[in-house]
């Protein structure tokens, strides 16, 4: 076990639709960390992946619990992008003693913002595989081209029509107490991060020039940010 004061084990958590070998294997942060001596706590959302897929909506309605269960009994480190973002900050709100430092990626003004409207089409496009728009395009491809098993269709759509009863507010964010930064790109829709920054008591920005939301796990800028931030430099 590494020591957590040292080097602590770095969890990885993806976006909707991927995994975490899409994520985060196949763009080169399990080797990057690796080679900076760091452990990896590899994690697939409940409903990606290689992780189960239920098909009841209601099955998700506690999904951080699937995450929490992967976590050692000392302080971890943790890069988490999207959907993975708003898991890993719900978890650390509750829980803020199981971590060291957060990296958050692909969220910002949009924690705050609930459009179930948006979540619906974004859960039929994933179901139907078919969308005119072309972000509910992005989703609709998903479980064909981002790592997720094609008969997942279902289970997605379940995962995007969740129980929904995670509400972020500032007093909420106030829980987060370690230090955590947040990366978005300057073309990513969940922007801007200043309302996620500002509401968090140990919040810094990185900015990813010409980054949108689909790009960023793979931008250099984001590994060299998140890497510098927890200390993981290769050796």
């Amino acid at each position: 076990m590494s020591d957590p004061q040292v080097s602590p084990d770095v969890l990885l958590v993806h976006g909707f639709g991927t995994s975490f070998a899409a994520t985060w294997r196949h763009n080169g942060w399990v080797d990057l960390l690796a080679d900076a001596g760091r452990e990896v706590i590899g994690v697939d959302l409940l409903g990606h992946g290689t992780a189960p897929k239920p098909t009841d909506p209601e099955a998700y309605r506690d999904l951080e619990n699937h995450v929490l269960a992967t976590l050692p009994n000392v302080p971890v480190d943790a890069v988490a992008f999207s959907a993975g973002a708003m898991t890993v900050l719900w978890l650390a709100a509750h829980h803020p003693e199981r971590f060291r430092r957060i990296v958050v990626a692909g969220v910002g003004a949009n924690l705050f913002e609930r459009d179930t409207a948006r979540g619906q089409a974004i859960a039929n496009a994933v179901l139907t595989g078919t969308a005119h728009d072309p972000e509910l395009r992005y989703f609709a491809d998903l479980p064909e081209v981002g790592g997720a098993d094609p008969d997942a269709r279902a289970a997605l759509a379940a995962f995007m029509s969740r129980p929904d009863h995670r509400t972020f507010t500032p007093k909420l964010l106030a829980g987060v107490t370690v230090p955590v930064l947040v990366v978005l790109g300057d073309r990513d829709f969940a922007g801007p991060a200043d309302p996620l920054v500002d509401a968090l008591p140990d919040g810094t920005r990185c900015n990813l020039r010409g980054v949108d939301h689909f790009a960023t796990p793979k931008d250099f800028g984001f590994l060299d940010a998140a890497l510098s931030f927890l200390d993981a430099q290769p050796l």
